[in-house]
């Protein structure tokens, strides 16, 4: 299926069962879809792994120091769990930005490794998060595989089939590099993933980079250099991002007290919770408070 066709059935499906400015689940594991009519402004998320289709509109993304845009007729390949700052940059409401996701488990990706070993593909370090051209094998495996949307007997018999070979066509692509040194389990990659994953368990609590590092089967030093090469950033800084980032979800769901969602999320002073909030997102916790109530009561009236 061409690009193109494609863009156009996710389009009619969305505009007719989706929810625009946010991902939805489309009834088949694992695959959701985005669609945006206009640019945004910044969003802050947490990206797990997973390899995304751009099927039109283009999209920015900052993970630590690292940036990158990609759009339509490109692939993204996420292959850690990384707190992302991302906004649409074109998008309207001819041609929308559309996304198709599709999440990837290292567990099951590990059983392709002796697949994608026989590949003999050259080894290189790689991006945690990396995009580049998707070319038409993987195009057709991700409309494969939304086009079992509403056929629950093919969905049953046919889905992890589908899967299998997008996993496999996303472990094979160039920009797949890190998510193919995953697969390896005493790789650099998978060290930093096992940190990772404690990471994001005990974002609230005061961790030690020297347990980080021991979890990870490394040196301090050799932690250091790997973690900000896989995320960009350093461990407290991961850190301290997922607690800002569950704080404004916090705050997104309704929370109405700056000191108890800062107390929430692990944070000791309440001061230091709004200097490190304002400073990430660009407004107090409590603007955001303020916005958030107006929000809520325009909807309301």
């Amino acid at each position: 299926m061409k690009l193109t066709d494609f863009a156009d059935q996710v389009r009619r499906y969305t505009e007719t069962s989706g929810d625009k400015g946010r991902p939805f689940g489309v009834g088949v594991p694992g695959l959701t879809v985005v669609q945006y009519d206009h640019p945004t402004t910044l969003e802050c998320v947490v990206y797990t792994p997973a390899v995304c289709l751009i099927l039109g509109g283009r999209k920015e993304a900052t993970i630590g120091d690292r940036s990158l845009s990609y759009g339509s007729g490109e692939s993204l390949v996420v292959s850690h769990d990384l707190p992302v700052v991302s906004r649409v940059t074109e998008a309207s409401p001819e041609t929308p930005y559309i996304g198709v996701i599709v999440s990837l488990d290292l567990g099951v990706l590990r059983s392709l490794y002796s697949d994608v070993e026989k590949a003999e593909l050259p080894s290189r370090q790689g991006l945690s998060i990396d995009t580049g051209g998707a070319d038409a094998a993987l195009v057709e495996a991700v409309s494969r595989y939304f086009n079992l949307v509403g056929r629950p007997v093919e969905l049953e018999v046919l889905a992890p089939l589908i899967l299998k070979e997008i996993r496999f066509r996303t472990l094979m692509a160039p920009h797949g590099a890190m998510m193919r040194n995953l697969l390896r389990r005493d790789s650099h990659a998978s060290r930093i993933s096992r940190a990772l994953g404690h990471v994001r368990q005990h974002f609230r609590t005061t961790l030690a980079v020297a347990d980080l590092a021991n979890i990870a089967g490394m040196s301090v030093s050799s932690f250091h250099e790997h973690f900000k090469s896989v995320t960009a950033t350093t461990p407290l800084q991961y850190q301290k991002d997922l607690r800002l980032m569950e704080a404004r979800r916090l705050f997104a769901e309704g929370a109405h007290s700056v000191s108890v969602v800062a107390f929430e999320v692990g944070y000791d002073s309440p001061t230091q919770f709004s200097r490190e909030y304002s400073r990430r997102f660009g407004a107090s916790p409590r603007a955001d408070l303020i916005a958030k109530g107006r929000s809520m009561a325009n909807s309301e009236s």
